[in-house]
Formats: C-alpha cells, sequence, structure tokens
C-alpha cells in the first residue's frame, strides 16, 4: 500500500492507512527479533517498489549490465529496508499502550528522518498528501513530518480498530479536528514577475563531439531568445537553464563562455545555468552559475548534496560505476549561496537538493525570496522517477511559502505556488521554453525559521513511549471469595 501511495500509482489515500497491517502484526508479535523481521521485509518490498529506476539507471547510465545492476539495487533495498525493520521492532513497545497512536506516529517520524543523514532520502510518507487541502495546512509549520504524523496516526487508529482494543483510544483522532484551525492555504494568485526556463530535451546517450555540443548551444540560445521577444511587454529579467548532460562547461571552455554572456547581454537578463566547477585540486564540482544581464559573472553555487551513484559511489558499493561520465568523483560544495538578482535574492540547488526539507528551508531562512531547482531527470528514463521528483519539490514550496521553479532537461519543467500547486508546465520529452510567472515574496513560515522542531518533539515522545512500553507490567491476582 506505501508502494501504491506514490507515483506512478498516485492513489494518495493510501497513506492513511499503509502502515496499519505492519502496525498489528508488531502488536502480537512480542519477540523483538521477529518484529524487526516483519518490518525489514516490508521495508525491502516498500523500497523495491517505490524506487525500481535505481536499477533502470544503473543498469542504463551506469554501465553495470543486467545481473550487475540488479545485484546492487537488491543491495541498495536491504540496506534502506533497516529503517522500516528498526520501526517495526520500536513500535512494538508502546502499541499496546493507550497512548499507541501518538507514540508509534512519533516513532515513524523519528525513523522517517533517519534517511537522509544516513545516505539516502526520498519520499517521506507526508508527501503523498500534496494534493489534500486540510493536512497541507501544516506544511508550514512542520514540514512534510507533521503530515507523515498525521498518516501513521490515521494507520495506527486503524490497527487499534483491527486489534479490538478499547474504543476509548482512538479518542487521541479528536486532536486532528485542530488542523482545521490551522490557516487555509494560499488561494491561487498569478506572479507579477517572468522568467524563462529552458527545457532542451537533450539525450543522456549522445555522444558529445564538438559540432554536437555548439548545436546545442545555438539550440538553447535560439529558444531562449524565441521566448524572451515572445513577451509582451518588458522582457523577462531571469533566465534559466537546466543541469543537462551537454559538456558546456563555463570554466574550461571560452567559446562557451563568451557566448553565455552574449545571451545574458541580448535578453537583458539575469542568467542562470548548471556547469561544472572545480575546487582548488580541481576536482569537479556540480554547480549553477549566474550571469548579470551585462554577461558578467555574479555568483555561483555549488551542490551540498551529491546522488549517491550518480556523483559519487558509497565506499561499500565499490564495485558501482557511476552514472556520470566525468572523470572521478564529484566534490561537494563547501557553503550554502544565495545569487542575487538586482534587489532580490534567490536560492537555487540542483535535482536531488530538493529531497532534503531541512536544507531547502535554509535558503529561505537566509534570505532567498524565490526558490529555483535545476535539475537533469534524463536518468530516470521513462519511469515514475519524474513525477516522484515533482512530488518533493512540492512539498519545499509549500512548506517554505515561495515560489518555486523548477527546470529541467527533459521535464517535468514547473512552475510551483506557494502551496505547492503546479500552475505551469511543459510537457515531458519535448524541447521547448516556457514564460514562467512568479512573484518574490518575503516573510518566513515556522518551519522555515525553527526546521525539524517537530521531529525533535517526536523524537523525544518516542523514546519516553518506548521506555514506557518496556517495563512489565504485573497484576494482582483476584482474591477467591
Amino acid at each position: 500500500m506505501l508502494v501504491l501511495a506514490f507515483p506512478r500509482f498516485g492513489i494518495a489515500w493510501l497513506a492513511a492507512v499503509a502502515i496499519a497491517p505492519l502496525v498489528v502484526a508488531a502488536a502480537r508479535e512480542k519477540r523483538g527479533r521477529f518484529r524487526f523481521l516483519l518490518g525489514y521485509v516490508a521495508g525491502i518490498a516498500y523500497w523495491f517498489g517505490v524506487c525500481y529506476w535505481i536499477q533502470f539507471a544503473l543498469q542504463t547510465y551506469g554501465g553495470l549490465g543486467v545481473t550487475k545492476s540488479w545485484a546492487a539495487f537488491s543491495l541498495f533495498c536491504l540496506v534502506k529496508a533497516l529503517h522500516m525493520g528498526a520501526f517495526a521492532w520500536l513500535a512494538g513497545f508502546p502499541v499496546g499502550k493507550v497512548y499507541a497512536i501518538p507514540a508509534v506516529a512519533a516513532i515513524w517520524v523519528a525513523i522517517e528522518r533517519t534517511h537522509a543523514p544516513l545516505g539516502f532520502a526520498w519520499l517521506a510518507l507526508g508527501n503523498a498528501g500534496i494534493n489534500m487541502s486540510v493536512p497541507m495546512r501544516l506544511a508550514p509549520y512542520t514540514g512534510v513530518y507533521g503530515i507523515s504524523f498525521v498518516f501513521a496516526m490515521l494507520a495506527t487508529a486503524l490497527a487499534v480498530v483491527l486489534l479490538r482494543r478499547n474504543r476509548r483510544e482512538l479518542l487521541w483522532l479528536v486532536s486532528l479536528g485542530c488542523l482545521y484551525l490551522l490557516p487555509p492555504l494560499p488561494v491561487p494568485r498569478s506572479g507579477n514577475e517572468h522568467a524563462i526556463m529552458v527545457q532542451p530535451n537533450l539525450s543522456e546517450d549522445r555522444e558529445w563531439s564538438g559540432q554536437a555540443v555548439e548545436e546545442t548551444v545555438n539550440q538553447l540560445c535560439y529558444l531562449s531568445l524565441h521566448a524572451s521577444l515572445s513577451v509582451k511587454g518588458p522582457p523577462p529579467k531571469l533566465l534559466i537553464w537546466p543541469e543537462e548532460p551537454a559538456p558546456m562547461y563555463y570554466y574550461d571552455d571560452p567559446a562557451f563562455r563568451e557566448q553565455a554572456s552574449q545571451l545574458a547581454r541580448l535578453t537583458h537578463a539575469w542568467f542562470l545555468f548548471g556547469t561544472v566547477a572545480y575546487a582548488p585540486h580541481h576536482e569537479p564540482m556540480n554547480s549553477a552559475v549566474l550571469l548579470s544581464p551585462k554577461g558578467d559573472f555574479a555568483g555561483r553555487y555549488d551542490k551540498m548534496n551529491l546522488v549517491p551513484f550518480g556523483e559519487f559511489v558509497p565506499a561499500w558499493f565499490g564495485f558501482v560505476n557511476k552514472i556520470t561520465k566525468e572523470a572521478g568523483d564529484f566534490r561537494p560544495g563547501a557553503k550554502l549561496t544565495l545569487l542575487d538578482v538586482g534587489d532580490h535574492s534567490i536560492g537555487t540547488f540542483i535535482c536531488y537538493e530538493a529531497a532534503f526539507p531541512h536544507f531547502v528551508r535554509r535558503f529561505t531562512a537566509t534570505g532567498a525570496e524565490l526558490l529555483v531547482n535545476i535539475s537533469n531527470d534524463g536518468y530516470f528514463g521513462r519511469t515514475a522517477a519524474r513525477q516522484q521528483h515533482l512530488l518533493l519539490a512540492r512539498m519545499r514550496a509549500a512548506e517554505n511559502r515561495r515560489w518555486y521553479l523548477r527546470c529541467t532537461n527533459d521535464g517535468l519543467t514547473a512552475v510551483i505556488d506557494p502551496a505547492g500547486r503546479v500552475v505551469q508546465s511543459l510537457p515531458p520529452y519535448k524541447s521547448a521554453a516556457l514564460v514562467a510567472q512568479f512573484s518574490y515574496l518575503q516573510g518566513t513560515t515556522t518551519y522555515t525559521r525553527y526546521g525539524d522542531w517537530f521531529v525533535i518533539f517526536c523524537v523525544i515522545g518516542g523514546a519516553v513511549a518506548i521506555i514506557a512500553g518496556s517495563f512489565p507490567v504485573y497484576y494482582k491476582p483476584k482474591q477467591n471469595a
């Protein structure tokens, strides 16, 4: 049911009941190691079903072939399943108590937050609620984790019913009525600024000769200029190219550097694009470069959260080739950098970094008035990973109440409003340019200011519930009359 709750199936309401069978199993199994095993098997099934596209990427672009790609992906699932195994083991302690509903939900959230620091984060349970207006009211206060908590509460309540426990334990659900006391989502509004986002639809398999690179740059310039001239009124002040597979190196290629500067001057726009920069010892970095309307260098952001297997290979997966064609592992950026666009600041992050709510909020917390994500989702092929990635982007916009411009190589390029709604988009696998409407916004949400405060409460509450639930309970035998 967890797999079905997310794209490619997208049966979102299942998120509210999906973990109920696992909670029931944890309640019935008193032996901790077997509870862990139940959760571990469920975790393998989940990661196998929702991230099946990793095997495709490793086979097609990682050069592993069928057997090795399946072996690497299977090992990935075996490692990631440890999280759900830990959840089932720990949930077994408080699940038999009167406080089971909030306690199990807190444990779920605490475990969910461990994905990012332990190597790979993707779809938190709360992401399935992106189109649910009432649960989404929590996003600017608790981030996605508050919505995960709501779904885990509902699933645990169903488990309580299935276990035929005392109905009074369901009174915890009354607290969910507080969701209606929170401010509703912002009403849809059109933006008062324009940007051009170019989607070139470049093939990941193309052989990049000098002529091929020149043709690609000319194509991108044509799409940019055509879109700029098609706008009635003042031309857009921001031009965005995506992260892309073509070897267009701003620092290594003087011809491309001159073309980029000339394009900024011709469009009279701030020009943001992906390229490869270098650390002091010449290690490659995945970067976003900003040029001023005069064509001058105006700033750079170096990607800080690299993609496992795509931009580096974890030490214990040494037999896996990298998907990228760059020589050597990428080096992560050293600091979070805002890019100034005239009187405004934008937070630009790259591809997979959209999966980290605690990271994206830092851009807004330090002054970003607009969020921009450049990405190359071509490595996903025609899998559901594109829709999953867009789901993450929409949640980041809602958490921070910011317009979010998502510019990709071959889709899904989209404009997302501060409520997480997609208001403009380009069809995938099409070469085109989108004239995006957005607004620069100020002010910060609770989540932007305080980050994962709700997760901290869940960790504390879950720990207390586990400790309290682990104490044996002794009953005084009744005396015969």
